[in-house]
């Protein structure tokens, strides 16, 4: 009997969630709630496991941490890729990674939960009316004719597209391999580059991949060139902003405020200033938190299972 851990299962779901006792007779299943960030602590629980299921990047697994686990024959990540998985050294040491799908609508609406948030001071205006403050107390920002800026129209970004058109919003669109036919089937303009973009929009939404051209996409020089009066949303990957830059432009005013889902650290540190900034509407990165997305992950991570202890691995990494 093989012994299956489930980490960083927040939410207590993943057990109820998919049909697990489809390999009760040859895998023995369980999940840890809590987030272990210590190597030392993280290894002492999860040592003598030969599967693990993770979700999407919340504990990654570098080289130094899957040489401390020599028992681990499996690791299935939720998503089609975890960029938090050294999936070389995996492999080197026999490990198998293999992945699940992933919809582009569970990010896709919460980015208009940001955007919408913002532009009608919804956290204020809540808090203003549980607490027994002003009644009105904000004037909301019109997305109808208002300028959304996306950088990156892939899946999610073009889905964020469509419905900024549907708001009657104009819509640019920048990224460092996006042509002007692509951006039009998508509904969006072409913005002549970054800057451009930055300087038009009046909000400006993330939809990039993190790897090496874009870490640091955004950073003072770009926020700078940013409206006033502007809002910057992300949901994709903290590290493609300048966090620093970031949070100086929030204090000082450069800009409006932010919408952020993703964070460097996460959890977020309890002392964290994106945690106390007025003009951040910050939420734990629940881009992909659903209950269909969630069925999908893990109803596919027993899928990915099953296909490997009969053998025949499906939806590899690497």
């Amino acid at each position: 009997m093989r012994t299956c851990l489930i980490l960083d299962d927040y939410q207590q779901a993943a057990l109820a969630l998919a049909d697990w006792s489809r390999i009760a007779d040859r895998v023995a299943v369980s999940a840890i709630p809590d987030h272990i960030a210590d190597h030392d602590a993280l290894v002492a629980r999860i040592g003598q496991a030969e599967i693990l299921v993770i979700m999407r990047e919340r504990t990654p697994f570098p080289a130094a941490l899957l040489e401390r686990l020599p028992r681990l024959e499996l690791l299935v990540t939720s998503g089609p890729r975890n960029l938090a998985i050294d999936v070389a050294a995996a492999k080197a040491r026999g490990i198998t990674v293999c992945g699940t799908d992933s919809s582009p609508m569970p990010p896709t609406e919460l980015t208009w939960a940001l955007i919408l948030g913002l532009a009608r001071h919804l956290p204020q205006e809540n808090h203003a009316l549980r607490a027994g403050g002003p009644w009105q107390s904000t004037i909301g920002t019109d997305l109808a004719g208002a300028t959304l800026g996306i950088l990156g129209l892939g899946k999610i970004g073009a889905r964020v597209a469509a419905i900024g058109r549907a708001f009657g919003m104009r819509v640019l669109a920048w990224s460092p391999n996006l042509d002007a036919d692509r951006a039009a089937a998508a509904g969006a303009e072409l913005a002549t580059s970054k800057e451009a973009l930055l300087e038009a929009s009046d909000f400006v939404t993330i939809h990039l991949v993190l790897g090496e051209r874009t870490r640091g996409l955004v950073g003072e020089a770009e926020l700078r060139r940013m409206r006033r009066g502007a809002y910057l949303v992300n949901t994709s990957r903290a590290p493609i902003v300048d966090q620093a830059a970031l949070l100086k432009a929030l204090a000082e005013g450069w800009i409006a405020g932010a919408g952020l889902d993703v964070y460097e650290t996460e959890p977020l540190p309890a002392d964290d200033p994106f945690r106390r900034l007025p003009n951040v509407l910050a939420l734990p990165h629940i881009g992909y938190v659903t209950q269909a997305n969630y069925r999908t992950f893990f109803t596919q991570a027993v899928d990915d299972i099953e296909a490997w202890l009969a053998g025949a691995p499906i939806r590899v990494l690497g």
